[in-house]
């Protein structure tokens, strides 16, 4: 094979990578009607890689406009819901076995979980299988606890913080980067620490 054969092969080689590369990352990064369904719906404005959700049957996922997520959508158990607001940046994980819902104007770090379940039991009794069901695809919910996180508007997270089960976080509040969230944090507040605590009320002129 001559010198113009093999130049021919890999420019037509070089074109066909280019174009399914391209098409590669239409699939995963551009968000628009193409690519929602019934179970992940993200408005055209948006940008998520759906690469990163993992579904279960009956999941749904809903992204509202300008938002991006490049983190992971984790869900744990069926039927479980996830609801993202508008203008929102989301670059942590959410574990989802039940429901979250994030508002408006949301930022949330890098390394930060959310997550509204205990995942086991705390009795060992009833969690020394989780393994070996694992292995086979199964999970016992019976014995798990699970309740619904919602993030108001104007949230900011800090990285590598984590919110747990049954939290809610009031409008505005700002959280100190490796905090542990266990409880309600009121609207306009600073909270930090392990578990998070009020460090101070955010100002009218602050917000």
């Amino acid at each position: 094979m001559n010198k113009d054969a093999i130049k021919i092969i890999i420019q037509k080689t070089s074109f066909f990578l280019n174009k399914t590369a391209t098409q590669l990352e239409k699939v995963f990064f551009d968000n628009n009607d193409d690519f929602s369904n019934k179970n992940i719906k993200v408005h055209p404005s948006s940008k998520c890689n759906l690469s990163n959700i993992i579904l279960k049957n009956g999941c749904t996922v809903n992204i509202d406009e300008q938002t991006q997520v490049s983190g992971s959508i984790i869900f744990d158990k069926e039927n479980a819901s996830i609801s993202i607001g508008k203008r929102v940046f989301i670059s942590g994980s959410v574990i989802v076995a039940q429901s979250v819902k994030i508002g408006d104007d949301v930022l949330i770090s890098w390394g930060t979980t959310i997550v509204d379940h205990n995942s086991h039991s705390i009795s060992f009794s009833y969690r020394e299988k989780d393994a070996i069901d694992w292995l086979v695809g199964k999970k016992d919910w019976s014995y798990v606890k699970i309740l619904p996180v919602k993030i108001c508007n104007k949230v900011w997270i800090g990285f590598n913080s984590i919110i747990l089960k049954g939290v809610t976080i009031g409008e505005g509040a700002v959280i100190g980067a490796g905090s542990v969230v266990t409880k309600d944090i009121p609207p306009w507040t600073i909270v930090a620490g392990n578990p998070a605590r009020v460090i101070r009320e955010i100002p009218e002129d602050e917000r």
